[in-house]
């Protein structure tokens, strides 16, 4: 028999991230459009699990295969076998390992698939043992050390863990249309408000939900988004009737959620650079019925127009390398790196700055970034003359079971 279409699915996907830099998310969308819903929850459990846990995987290659080299088709088949065989629970070793023979029957390489993953499934867990682990928990060395260097052993390792573990799926109720007890009565026995002070309009799903195909997105009643980031808005803590800049402002997240917390009254410029988010953003705004936002498509790092009056609150979410997002963001780990970071910094420099001089004399700046890398927050807010900073979190996920966010809330100096 061949091999089921979820393994059929994943084996291609994989192969696509690993061969082509194709993005997971892309490839799994494009391959598992056929697919039942059960079968691509099952495809996107697989390959995404694959595709995080690669070192780890290849790790485990390396010891049976002592560095032969293999053809990316037999390396994708032992990947995805040993996955299921250390990783995933719930899977026979038999399917495990003869489902993935099957992915390469009447390959020369048939053979050694089969040897190493019986091999496998005899040792276990058991494999790991004394491996390092950003190696056992599959990360790359840089990252690894950025965090132990920035937070310690045990953080780096509590981080390591939890951002392979998969990720809470939060939405945030629009309460300019509903509220979280409304909504989450309206979603089923599937939804319960989060109960969390930190992010009051939170309401938290489990299992599989198609949260954008679902009518009450349509109709704007909630946004999804991680109670990490539903915590920046209220930071800021915008008023009615201020005038408040989001820059960097694509989908729409926190544009929507400043609104409804001015109740939809004042004034929110929304800076997008690319014409396509910019047109998401307004339909998002559209459908939130956040009717006090205006949208503007223009670089977030030039300066704003000669004359215009300042505003009371500014939020920038510049690009960022993305660290505190690896739950959601299988392949990211593999494609970022310190050089990328380095040019992300520099952009980021150019937007703060802009931001900066755009709050009035006590206004309030609001830097805010999904990811947990000192360089792209506080070493850079370090520099910023005039302003006094009030808070400056780091949001751990293996703390707040929510995403990686690092956040500080500024206030500009009165007469400066």
């Amino acid at each position: 028999m061949p091999a089921s279409p979820a393994r059929q699915i994943a084996n291609t996907v994989v192969r696509r991230v690993f061969e082509d830099g194709a993005y997971a998310d892309q490839a799994l969308h494009a391959e598992a459009r056929k697919l039942d819903p059960r079968d691509r929850a099952f495809a996107r459990q697989l390959a995404y699990g694959t595709v995080q846990r690669r070192r780890a995987l290849d790790h485990v290659i390396q010891r049976h295969t002592a560095n032969k080299k293999l053809d990316p088709r037999i390396r994708a088949a032992l990947q995805l076998g040993l996955y299921q065989l250390l990783f995933l629970d719930g899977v026979p070793a038999r399917a495990a390992v003869g489902e993935s023979v099957e992915l390469v029957k009447r390959h020369p390489g048939m053979g050694l698939v089969n040897a190493v993953l019986r091999k496998a499934a005899d040792e276990g867990p058991a494999v790991f043992d004394g491996v390092p682990v950003e190696v056992r928990e599959s990360y790359p060395g840089w990252l690894a050390k950025l965090w132990r260097e920035a937070y310690g052993d045990e953080t780096a390792t509590a981080l390591m863990v939890r951002m392979n573990e998969p990720a809470e799926l939060a939405l945030r109720a629009n309460t300019l249309r509903t509220t979280p007890e409304r909504l989450a009565s309206a979603l089923g026995d599937a939804a319960r408000v989060a109960d969390d002070p930190e992010a009051p309009d939170a309401v938290i799903v489990d299992g599989a939900f198609d949260a954008h195909g679902h009518p009450l997105f349509a109709d704007g009643h909630f946004m999804p988004q991680s109670r990490s980031s539903q915590r920046i808005a209220r930071l800021a803590g915008p008023q009615p009737g201020e005038r408040v800049l989001d820059l960097c402002a694509a989908p729409g997240n926190k544009s929507s959620h400043l609104a409804a917390l001015m109740g939809d009254e004042g004034e929110i410029v929304s800076v997008e650079h690319h014409a396509g988010r910019a047109q998401q953003l307004r339909e998002n705004l559209d459908r939130m019925g956040a009717s006090i936002v205006r949208v503007e498509e223009g670089d977030a790092g030039a300066p704003r127009p000669a004359g215009e009056p300042l505003f009371d609150r500014v939020l920038a979410d510049p690009p960022c390398s993305g660290l505190g997002t690896l739950q959601n963001r299988p392949d990211l780990r593999w494609r970022m790196n310190p050089q990328r970071i380095e040019g992300l910094v520099a952009e980021q420099r150019r937007i703060l700055e802009a931001a900066a001089a755009a709050v009035k004399p006590g206004g309030t700046l609001v830097w805010s970034t999904c990811t947990l890398d000192p360089a792209e927050n506080e070493q850079l807010l370090d520099g910023l003359g005039d302003f006094e900073r009030e808070t400056q979190l780091t949001l751990f996920p293996h703390e707040t079971r929510s995403a990686g966010f690092q956040v500080a809330r500024l206030r500009r100096r009165a007469g400066q």
